[in-house]
C-alpha cells in the first residue's frame, strides 16, 4: 500500500510539472492575444507616461510593441513603480517588464532575459553648484544631501557611493531629480541615459564632471523565474533582433548614447 501511495504522489508531481510547463506565459499570451508589460512610465527615454492620455512612449515601449507584433498579439502596458516592479511579475500582474538593471537581489525572485544594453551611474546637480562639485569625492561629504528613488538600483548605490553624505530617498511618483530642482537635495544619481535627457530638458541641471560613470550595469527584461519556456522565447527574440540591428537602430532613435 505504501508503494502505491508513493507512486501516486510521484504521478501527481509529474502531472503538476507538465501542467506548469503547459501554463507558460507564452501559451497564455498566444491564447489570449495580449502581451502584458509592466512599465513605470517615469524613466526618460526608456518609458514615459502621458498622464492626460494614459499612453506611453520611449525605447522600452518601442521594444515591447515590436515583441508583441512579432508574437502576433496586442500589447497592454500595465502601470507599476520601481518598488513593486519585481512583485508585479512574480504575482502575474504582467508577463514581462521593460528594461531593468540586472541585480542579484532582483534575481532572487524573478528571472532575467539576456541583456541588450548597458548603463552607468552618474551624478546630477544644479549648474549653480558647478564650482562646488566636480568629482565623486566632492559629494561624499556630511553637509551634502544626495537623492535617489525608492526601489531603484540607485537607492542602494547612493549609500555605497556616499557613506558620509546625507540621503534623501523619495517614493514614486516623486523623483530624485525633482528634489534637486526644488533645492531639497544637492545632487541625485541616475543612469547616464536618463541624465543626458534630464540636462537637455531642464536647463538648471548639469551632470557632475566626474572622471567616469560608476557601476556599469547590463539591463534586461524581468520575467517569471520558473518559466523557462517564456524566457527561452524572449532570449531567442533578442538574439535575432540584435543580429538584425533592431536595438542599434532604436538606440540611435532615442539617443541612448547622447553626450
Amino acid at each position: 500500500m505504501k508503494f502505491f501511495k508513493i507512486a501516486a504522489a510521484t504521478l501527481v508531481l509529474a502531472a503538476s510539472s507538465v501542467q506548469a510547463t503547459a501554463q507558460s506565459a507564452l501559451s497564455e499570451i498566444l491564447s489570449n492575444g495580449v502581451l502584458k508589460v509592466g512599465t513605470t512610465g517615469d524613466w526618460n527615454p526608456m518609458t514615459m507616461r502621458d498622464v492626460a492620455t494614459n499612453s506611453y512612449t520611449g525605447y522600452d515601449i518601442d521594444v515591447m510593441t515590436q515583441l508583441a507584433t512579432d508574437l502576433g498579439v496586442e500589447v497592454e502596458f500595465v502601470a507599476t513603480d520601481w518598488k513593486t516592479l519585481v512583485s508585479g511579475v512574480t504575482s502575474g500582474q504582467y508577463h514581462i517588464t521593460g528594461s531593468a538593471s540586472v541585480s542579484p537581489s532582483r534575481a532572487k525572485a524573478a528571472g532575467y532575459s539576456d541583456s541588450y544594453f548597458s548603463l552607468a551611474t552618474v551624478p546630477l546637480t544644479l549648474k549653480e553648484n558647478a564650482g562646488r562639485f566636480s568629482s565623486w569625492d566632492d559629494l561624499n561629504n556630511a553637509n551634502v544631501s544626495v537623492a535617489a528613488t525608492l526601489g531603484t538600483t540607485q537607492e542602494k548605490q547612493v549609500k555605497e557611493f556616499f557613506p558620509d553624505a546625507q540621503y534623501r530617498i523619495v517614493e514614486a511618483p516623486a523623483r530624485d531629480f525633482q528634489e534637486v530642482l526644488a533645492g531639497r537635495a544637492d545632487a541625485n544619481i541616475t543612469s547616464n541615459v536618463e541624465a543626458n535627457k534630464l540636462v537637455a530638458q531642464y536647463d538648471q541641471l548639469m551632470i557632475v564632471p566626474v572622471s567616469e560613470g560608476r557601476a556599469p550595469t547590463p539591463i534586461a527584461m524581468l520575467l517569471p523565474q520558473a518559466d523557462q519556456v517564456w524566457i527561452n522565447y524572449v532570449n531567442t527574440w533578442i538574439t535575432l533582433k540584435q543580429e538584425q540591428g533592431f536595438f542599434d537602430t532604436l538606440g540611435k532613435k532615442w539617443q541612448l548614447l547622447a553626450e
